[in-house]
């Protein structure tokens, strides 16, 4: 199979939703502003929008597996009421320090490491180095480096003295979209080097 196909990758905290600190109820979901009208953008291009997400409130026996997909299930349903579509979210539940025996593992899917994105590549045919992920961390900038693509850092949380790494810096999902949007038009229209 070859792999052509671009997407963007999502965090979820602090990039699409407020943090609350490892969220246990799906009433306490609070879309971020402008993140529906972004996705709708990304949608009405056929980009796949992907949330990756560590949720390591699990390992430490915060909540379970059920109460993180009803969260989803919940975050899913309101976007769409907007007509915003995610295509697919993939979370790693764990923590080598945490609490449950079960979870508390050296994974590879845990951000920065690559599995989630590597599995997402299987599962919807991606080229990960066209692929861009947004969030707000330095491990959402370095995993999607370790796999060739482009960063954006949200200065939307806690963590804003680490956007020197990323290859740009929004301070929203629509800014961090039409930079996307931006470079991909650019990329496309670039010569090819080999003729």
């Amino acid at each position: 199979m070859t792999l052509s196909k671009a997407a963007v990758f999502l965090d979820r905290d602090d990039t699409i939703i407020r943090d609350k600190g490892y969220l246990s109820d799906p009433e306490g979901i609070e879309i971020l502003a402008g993140v529906p009208e972004a996705i709708r953008i990304l949608n009405s291009r056929s980009i796949p929008v992907i949330v990756i997400t560590n949720q390591s409130g699990i390992a430490r026996g915060f909540f379970d597996e059920e109460t993180l997909r009803t969260i989803h299930k919940r975050l899913l349903a309101l976007l769409r009421e907007q007509g915003a579509v995610i295509d697919a979210i993939y979370y790693c539940p764990h923590l080598s320090e945490g609490a449950v025996r079960k979870y508390a593992i050296a994974c590879t899917c845990r951000k920065p490491d690559t599995g989630m994105l590597i599995q997402a590549a299987r599962d919807f045919g991606l080229d990960l180095p066209s692929c861009f992920m947004v969030g707000d961390k330095p491990e959402d900038i370095e995993v999607i480096h370790r796999v060739g693509g482009k960063g954006v850092f949200m200065s939307t949380g806690k963590h804003h003295d680490t956007g020197h790494r990323a290859d740009f810096i929004a301070h929203d999902l629509i800014q961090a979209t039409q930079w996307i949007l931006s470079t991909m038009r650019k990329e496309s229209c670039s010569p090819d080097s080999g003729t």
